[in-house]
């Protein structure tokens, strides 16, 4: 690790799991105009369908969480939501065109297995009886371990669940004691075999994030080296984001110490280096597959692509419909989210309203960039002749339309984080780190307005 690198690019930017980032949208974008972008949708690419369905309740509130969440709210008002969030399904599927087929579907949180199980049985339900939903689409839903038991995993799969992303964050038990977070109810491993036993499609991820309190360099490496003798088909390593202006619980963790910069990139590099020792690809800059994986052949040819709900290919990916409390809607001319307050959801939904909160329509030159951004964070190089290509441009007229600015990619190349050419740019393994960078210096709104961003590490 070059600490000088380290002191020099370790400052905030986005995120970019959307571009513009979801900090520019804008508070005048209403349902009608939600509305409008459904119909229009379906004449826009990708023609796939990914859904996204959020339940925020968490039963315990992790200090570290930046997520759009909210404590477990009583039996009445849950049903209430499940009710309005099947109610949404259905207002919006009006203006889905039925032949479009449902690529992916994601449950994320808050806690999805926070609330009954029958509630989630019920939504697919609705999905299945709404959507044409195709023969191998990855249904996956995010699991805090801590409250699943084995009827309950059954029950998932019996719905049709074949992804379960199972949040750990760290196997060592006073990190998640300070982090207010309980470890598994029954051994990672037992669960992963359990899911697996019977079916060749189900498919475990283990989540981890670095950078919390009372985690050492040596004591997160060792969490690593438990989640490889587990042999999960992804594991995601997280850079915490510390980010108290969203979420005032982080303010704890300042006062228990956090890691280093330093130490906290130590952990990323250590980690990564044993996962590669391992077997694994890296993917992105957090995640890391098997060598089998579809993500890590979609990557080698150039065709992975990334959404809210994560990696995927360029065959498999969809605009995202959401639905739910603070879900953004990713359509490929509009993003659209809803409010995040459960009885504002509510009340919209059951007087048949769209609960649009905000949203922003994005021009061609926003749209030109965020593929450049999305094609780095995906596959890590940039070939100017095929980027230029999908939109029907030459090379220097793409060029000209994004914020391409040669002196500070020249500058990239010095430092040793990409490597750089008339018609290329390509991530070095060195860069990894600050691919977040890279991506930045293609953003002509980064510095038009006072906006807030975590750190890279």
């Amino acid at each position: 690790m070059n600490n000088e690198l380290l002191q020099k690019y370790n400052t905030p930017v986005p995120r970019y799991t959307s571009y513009p980032p979801a900090n520019f949208f804008k508070d005048d974008y209403t349902a009608a105009d939600y509305q409008l972008a459904l119909k229009e949708s379906n004449s826009w690419e990708p023609k796939s369908v990914s859904l996204y369905l959020h339940i925020p309740f968490c039963k315990k509130m992790c200090f570290y969480c930046g997520c759009n969440m909210c404590p477990m709210a009583p039996e009445n008002t849950v049903k209430s939501y499940v009710d309005a969030l099947k109610s949404e399904i259905q207002l919006a599927s009006k203006y889905i065109e039925k032949s479009r087929l449902v690529s992916q579907v994601h449950f994320g949180g808050g806690t999805p297995n926070a609330i009954a199980v029958e509630y989630l049985k019920e939504i697919m339900e609705l999905l299945f009886a709404t959507f044409t939903i195709s023969a191998d689409a990855e249904i996956a839903i995010e699991c805090n371990p801590a409250y699943l038991d084995y009827k309950y995993l059954d029950e998932l799969k019996k719905a049709g669940f074949n992804r379960f992303s199972l949040g750990i964050q760290d196997f060592n038990k006073d990190v998640l004691k300070g982090v207010n977070r309980d470890s598994s109810s029954i051994p990672v491993g037992d669960i992963i075999k359990y899911l697996k036993n019977d079916s060749k499609n189900v498919a475990v991820n283990l989540d981890f994030i670095y950078g919390l309190p009372l985690q050492t360099v040596e004591s997160f490496t060792e969490t690593i080296a438990q989640a490889i003798n587990l042999r999960p088909d992804r594991l995601v390593t997280f850079s915490y984001a510390h980010v108290p202006w969203v979420n005032k619980n982080q303010l704890v963790l300042e006062k228990k110490g956090l890691p280093s910069n330093t130490d906290k990139a130590k952990m990323f590099e250590l980690g990564s280096k044993l996962l590669l020792e391992n077997g694994y690809k890296a993917i992105g800059f957090d995640h890391f597959v098997l060598e089998n994986d579809e993500l890590y052949i979609a990557q080698q040819s150039g065709t992975m692509h990334r959404n809210f709900q994560g990696y995927c290919t360029r065959n498999t990916t969809g605009q995202v419909y959401a639905f739910g409390v603070s879900g953004i809607s990713q359509l490929y001319k509009a993003y659209a989210q809803n409010t995040k307050s459960v009885n504002e959801y509510i009340s919209a939904i059951n007087n048949g309203e769209f609960p649009i909160k905000k949203g922003y329509s994005l021009n061609n030159q926003e749209i030109a960039t965020r593929e450049v951004i999305t094609e780095l964070m995906c596959n890590r190089q940039l070939i100017w002749d095929a980027i230029s290509a999908r939109f029907n441009m030459k090379a220097n007229q793409f060029k000209s339309l994004v914020n391409y600015n040669e002196v500070l990619l020249r500058q990239f190349s010095d430092d040793g984080i990409i490597q750089y050419s008339e018609n290329n740019i390509r991530i070095t393994d060195d860069g990894m780190l600050f691919i977040r960078n890279v991506a930045a210096s293609f953003d002509p709104l980064i510095n038009t307005q006072n906006k807030q961003y975590s750190k890279p590490v």
